[in-house]
C-alpha cells in the first residue's frame, strides 16, 4: 500500500479539502519520491498517524467496506441520523470535517473521496432512473400475473420465474455504476436502456418459439387430415353452384395416401387433391390410352339399360333416320358460357375486361382457377341431373367440353385436365341411365369462331392468322388422342356421335380450308378405330350450301343450330309468325337437307331454345346490350343494332318482363312458349332429331329445360305434346308483343 501523500509546504490553505467542496484529484506520479513504498514523512508524527490509521481501525474499515458494497448510505434510513463521530468510525471516506485537518490525506483516501462525491452529484439522476426502473418492473409483474391468471403462461413457469426474481431481489435497486453505464433492471436480467426502442425479454422469445413449434406440428397434421377426408382443393372464388357442404368423399377412407407415388402427389392424378371423389375409382393408376389418363374409371360397365320404353337399350341398335333423337345439351359446364353461369363474372367491373374463360382463368391464376372451376364441375352437374334427364324423356345427351380437358399450350391460362375426369364420369352416368352421348368439342385451340363460348372472345386464331396453321394441327393432334381413347370397347355403345368442331365460323373463314381440315380430322378418327357418327357444324352458311360436301366421308351428320333471336330480321317476328316460321321455314329446310338427293343428307338440330328475346344476362357477351332493346352496337355494321327490334319496332321494347321469373308469366304467354317449343320439336324431327340448349342455367329460364319444365312452359315428357304443326296457329292477339 502506498504511503501517505506529502503535502507541499507552499500549498494554498484554501485548497484544504472541506466537507461540501469537491476535492481535486491529487496528481501524484506512482514513482514520485513522495509516493515511494516504505518511505516515511520527515514530520514528527507517530507511526499510526503517519500510516493514516491503526490496525484495529483498518480492520473495522475493511468490514464496513464489505457491507457498504451491498448498500449505499442513501439506502439506509438510519444513516442520516447517525452522529458525525459514528460516521467517521464506520467510513472515514464518507465524512470530512469542515475544519482543517491536522493530518494530510493519503492518495487512496483522496481517490475514494473523489468517487464518493461523484456519486453524490449523480444521485438525483440515479433516483429518477431508479423510479422508472421500479415502475417498469411493477408493470411487467402485473402483466405477467395477468397472463398466468388467464392461462397464457404455465403456472409452473410462473412459479419458477418468481423464485428466480426472489433470489435476485437484492439487485432490484439500480446501482450507480449500472445506471451510469446505461443499464437498468428488467425482469429476467440486466439489459441496456430502451432508448425508445422496444426490447423483448427471454420470456417473450420462449413463448414465440413454443408457438412456432406448435404450428410446425399442427399444420402438416391438419393438411393430412383435410386431404384424407375430402380432398385438398376447395374453392375460394364465387362459383356457379350452391355453396353447400363439400362432398364427403367416403371412398378415400380405404385408400392409403402412401400408395400415391411422389411424382403424382398434388397432381390431377392424386385423388387426395380432388374436390369431389364421388363415383370415381380412387385407386391410383398411371395407365393412359392415347396419352389420356384412365384414372377415376371403374373397370366394369353395363350397357343393358334403356332410357325409356320408346327406345332400345344401349347394347341394341338405334335406327337413326327412323327413330328421332330427342336430346338435351349440357352447356356452360365443362366449357364456361357467361350467360349460363353469370355468377362467375358478375363480381367483376366492366373495365376489368373479364368476359370469357380465358380472361377469367388468367385473372384468377392457376391455383385459384383450378379450385373454383373444379367446384363448379362438381356441383353444377351431378348424377341427379342425368336421372332427371332420363325421367324427362330424353334419350341422347350432348356434352360440351373444351380442348384443355386434354392439354394446354404455352400462354394458355386455362385449367388443364381436371374437366377430363368429370367428362368421363358424365359418360358413365349416361350409361347408367341408358342415355346415348354426343361428344361436342366446343372449344378448339385459337378459337374457331371468336365467341366467348369458344374459350376466348375476339379474333379467330384457328385456320386463321399467324398461328392459324399451328392451331389447326394442334386440333388434329387432340382428335388423335380423343379418338384413340374413345375407340376402346367400353365406349362402343354409349357414345353415338362424335363432334369435330362446334360452330366453326365459316362465314368468316374460307369454306374450302374448313372442309379440308374436317376431312383430315375424320380420317384420324376412323384410323383410331371409332365407327360412331361424326358431326360437323353447318358454319352458318345455310343448309342449302352443304349439298355434296364431304361426300367422301362416311357416317357424317350435319349439325345446324336454329335461333330466331340472333337474327335482327327474325327477332322482330310477332308471336304468331315465330311459330309459323318454325313449322314452315325450318321444317322445309330440314326436309331438304336431310335428303341426300336435295341436300347434304343426315341432318340434326344440335341447338335450339324457346327464348323469344335476346334479353338474358350476358347472352350477347358480358356487359353488352340486346337487339331487343336496340343496345347492341358493334364494329360490324351487318350485326350492329342500335334501335329496338321487338315487334312491331315501336321503340317501347323492354327486357324487364322478358327476364322476369316464370312465376310472373301470364297464362297466355306460357301457352305461347309451350306451343313455340313443340313446333320446333315437330320441325326438327323431320330430320334426325334435336338437342335442346340447355339443361340448366343459373338465371335464364327460357334457356333451361329444367326450369321450363318446372314452370309449365315445356312438356314433362319429350314425346307428350299437344301441338305438332298440323293444327291452326292462334294469333295471340291478347299477348303484348313488346312486353
Amino acid at each position: 500500500m502506498a504511503g501517505p501523500h506529502k503535502r507541499d509546504s507552499k500549498q494554498d490553505p484554501e485548497r484544504t479539502v472541506r466537507s461540501h467542496a469537491r476535492p481535486r484529484r491529487a496528481h501524484v506520479e506512482r514513482n514520485s519520491p513522495h509516493n515511494t513504498p516504505g518511505k516515511r514523512s520527515s514530520t514528527n508524527e507517530s507511526p499510526e498517524r503517519q500510516n493514516g490509521e491503526t490496525p484495529e481501525r483498518r480492520e473495522r474499515r475493511e468490514r464496513r467496506k464489505k457491507s457498504t458494497s451491498r448498500q449505499t448510505p442513501d439506502q439506509s434510513p438510519q444513516h442520516r441520523h447517525r452522529s458525525p463521530e459514528r460516521r467517521r468510525r464506520q467510513d472515514p471516506t464518507s465524512y470530512i470535517s469542515s475544519e482543517k485537518s491536522p493530518n494530510p490525506l493519503s492518495l487512496d483516501s483522496l481517490a475514494k473521496l473523489d468517487a464518493y462525491n461523484e456519486k453524490q452529484s449523480r444521485r438525483p439522476q440515479e433516483k429518477e432512473r431508479l423510479l422508472v426502473a421500479k415502475e417498469k418492473d411493477r408493470g411487467h409483474e402485473r402483466r405477467q400475473k395477468g397472463r398466468v391468471a388467464s392461462g397464457r403462461v404455465g403456472k409452473d413457469k410462473s412459479r419458477h420465474r418468481r423464485h428466480i426474481d426472489h433470489n435476485r431481489d437484492k439487485r432490484r435497486v439500480v446501482s450507480g455504476p449500472l445506471a451510469e453505464e446505461g443499464y437498468i433492471r428488467k425482469r429476467g436480467g440486466y439489459f441496456p436502456e430502451d432508448n425508445g426502442k422496444k426490447r423483448f425479454g427471454r420470456k417473450f422469445w420462449l413463448f414465440a418459439i413454443s408457438v412456432i413449434l406448435l404450428l410446425v406440428i399442427l399444420i402438416p397434421v391438419g393438411v393430412y387430415v383435410s386431404r384424407k377426408h375430402g380432398g385438398g382443393q376447395s374453392s375460394s372464388g364465387e362459383g356457379s353452384s350452391d355453396d353447400g357442404a363439400r362432398p364427403p368423399n367416403e371412398n378415400l377412407k380405404g385408400v392409403d395416401e402412401n400408395d400415391i407415388p411422389s411424382t403424382a402427389k398434388n397432381t390431377y392424378l392424386d385423388p387426395f387433391t380432388w374436390y369431389d371423389t364421388t363415383d370415381f375409382n380412387v385407386t391410383y393408376t398411371d395407365e393412359t390410352v392415347g396419352g389420356l389418363s384412365v384414372m377415376g374409371l371403374n373397370s366394369a360397365w353395363d350397357d343393358g339399360t334403356q332410357a325409356n320404353e320408346n327406345v332400345p337399350p344401349l347394347n341394341k341398335n338405334w335406327v337413326y333416320g327412323t327413330m328421332p333423337i330427342r336430346g338435351i345439351n349440357i352447356g356452360g359446364w365443362l366449357s364456361i358460357e357467361p350467360f349460363i353461369t353469370p355468377s362467375l363474372f358478375k363480381s367483376y367491373k366492366s373495365n376489368q375486361g373479364i368476359i370469357d374463360e380465358y380472361t377469367l382463368t388468367k385473372d384468377l391464376g392457376p391455383q385459384k382457377a383450378a379450385k373454383m372451376l373444379e367446384k363448379h364441375y362438381a356441383k353444377f352437374i351431378q348424377e341427379d341431373d342425368f336421372k332427371q334427364i332420363q325421367a324427362a324423356g330424353f334419350d341422347h345427351v350432348r356434352i360440351s367440353y373444351a380442348y384443355w380437358a386434354v392439354t394446354t399450350y404455352p400462354g394458355d391460362p386455362y385449367v388443364p385436365k381436371i374437366s377430363w375426369r368429370y367428362l368421363l364420369r358424365a359418360i358413365e352416368y349416361c350409361r347408367k341411365y341408358g342415355l346415348r352421348v354426343n361428344l361436342d368439342l366446343h372449344a378448339l385451340p385459337g378459337s374457331q369462331n371468336g365467341w366467348n363460348h369458344s374459350g376466348r372472345q375476339g379474333a379467330i386464331g384457328w385456320l386463321n392468322g399467324t398461328d392459324g396453321d399451328t392451331n389447326a394441327q394442334r386440333s388434329l393432334d387432340i382428335h388423335t388422342q380423343l379418338s384413340t381413347f374413345f375407340a376402346q370397347p367400353r365406349y362402343k355403345n354409349v357414345i353415338a356421335i362424335y363432334g369435330l368442331a362446334n360452330e366453326p365460323k365459316m362465314i368468316a373463314l374460307p369454306t374450302s380450308v374448313v372442309l379440308d381440315w374436317e376431312t383430315k380430322a375424320a380420317a384420324i378418327v376412323r384410323k383410331s378405330g371409332m365407327q360412331q357418327y361424326l358431326a360437323v357444324g353447318d358454319g352458318f352458311l345455310g343448309l342449302s350450301k352443304w349439298k355434296g360436301q364431304l361426300s367422301g366421308v362416311q357416317k357424317v351428320i350435319l349439325d345446324v343450330h336454329q335461333y330466331t333471336i340472333f337474327n335482327k330480321n327474325q327477332i322482330n317476328f310477332p308471336h304468331q309468325k315465330k311459330i309459323q316460321y318454325a313449322c314452315q321455314g325450318w321444317t322445309d329446310q330440314m326436309k331438304q337437307s336431310n335428303n341426300a338427293v336435295t341436300g347434304f343428307g343426315p341432318t340434326i338440330c344440335g341447338e335450339w331454345s324457346q327464348a323469344d328475346t335476346d334479353c338474358a344476362v350476358f347472352l350477347n357477351n358480358v356487359n353488352t346490350g340486346s337487339r331487343w332493346e336496340g343496345t347492341l352496337p358493334t364494329s360490324d355494321p351487318t350485326t350492329s343494332v342500335t334501335t329496338p327490334h321487338c315487334p312491331p319496332n315501336s321503340g317501347t321494347c323492354s327486357c324487364d318482363k322478358a327476364n322476369a321469373d316464370p312465376s310472373a308469366y301470364s297464362d297466355e304467354y306460357k301457352h305461347w312458349l309451350m306451343m313455340y317449343a313443340e313446333a320446333q320439336m315437330a320441325s326438327f324431327e323431320t330430320g334426325w332429331g334435336w338437342f335442346y340448349w340447355t339443361w340448366v342455367t343459373e338465371s335464364a329460364p327460357q334457356w333451361s329445360w329444367k326450369a321450363g319444365m318446372a314452370a309449365g312452359t315445356l312438356p314433362k315428357k319429350t314425346w307428350q305434346r299437344d301441338f305438332n304443326c298440323t293444327a291452326d296457329i292462334p294469333d295471340f292477339a291478347g299477348l303484348p308483343e313488346t312486353y
